[in-house]
């Protein structure tokens, strides 16, 4: 994992970044391997994708183990603990962000063409602006890539508390709402993800959910969609 720099961020989101990295690293050590004859272990696999939503029903996965089974595709501020394969951010002030700490430098990172960092180097731009936010932006981009199986990880849409409050693993750091706020309205999330299923009927998606997340009926309709709980997603991936 890359070091914090702690210059670069407030006392409270140092403290959250910490308490991440501790909580990556204690479920690290707590690996333990299984038995490849019940359960089906998948290698590193050039036919399969990651992309990351930043829900907060990704937060016991350790993205470090998904890097040797397959590309990541992940948004925003998860470059601050985290180097995806493709980062994804639509966002003016994400931009701004990633670019001071230089993270597209040695790093691929994709968005929308905008005034407001026009003249900064190294950024890959969709042309056309996709005109679509992060995440399924990022789903969008992994779909382009040829891969057989996508599994979307983080991708939450409704909100916490019976879809009252921000739903966001990065709530409550620079530049983003406050864990009190109320949720991101997920409808454009939800067409913007219709859109990327009906386009690919090739490609199989599976969304990666905790017992408890919306299971929207939208998304449901599609033969090349399905979702997995997340303790079966460890199981088969080895990760603990």
């Amino acid at each position: 994992m890359a070091k914090i720099d702690k210059s670069k961020y407030t006392k409270e989101e140092f403290k959250k970044l910490k308490e991440q990295r501790r909580l990556e690293k204690q479920s690290k050590q707590q690996v333990t391997f299984i038995n490849s004859t019940s359960t089906p272990r998948l290698t590193t696999n050039k036919n399969t994708g990651f992309v990351l939503g930043n829900g907060t029903s990704r937060a016991s996965i350790d993205l470090d183990y998904l890097k040797s089974n397959g590309k990541v595709y992940a948004c925003n501020a998860v470059y601050r603990t985290f180097e995806p394969d493709y980062l994804i951010a639509v966002d003016v002030k994400m931009i701004l962000e990633i670019n001071k700490a230089g993270y597209q430098h040695k790093n691929i990172v994709w968005t929308n063409p905008n005034k407001s960092y026009q003249h900064v180097q190294n950024l890959n731009f969709f042309k056309p602006s996709k005109g679509w936010s992060s995440g399924p932006t990022a789903l969008w981009l992994a779909s382009q890539h040829g891969y057989g199986t996508i599994y979307m990880l983080g991708f939450d849409y409704k909100g916490l508390n019976d879809g009252k409050k921000l739903n966001n693993i990065y709530a409550d750091t620079r530049n983003y709402k406050k864990s009190s706020d109320g949720a991101t309205f997920f409808g454009n999330w939800m067409r913007q993800t219709r859109t990327v299923l009906k386009e690919n009927p090739n490609v199989n998606f599976v969304r990666v959910i905790q017992p408890d997340n919306y299971n929207p009926d939208e998304l449901n309709t599609f033969d090349n969609y399905s979702t997995m709980n997340i303790e079966d997603f460890k199981k088969i991936f080895n990760i603990s």
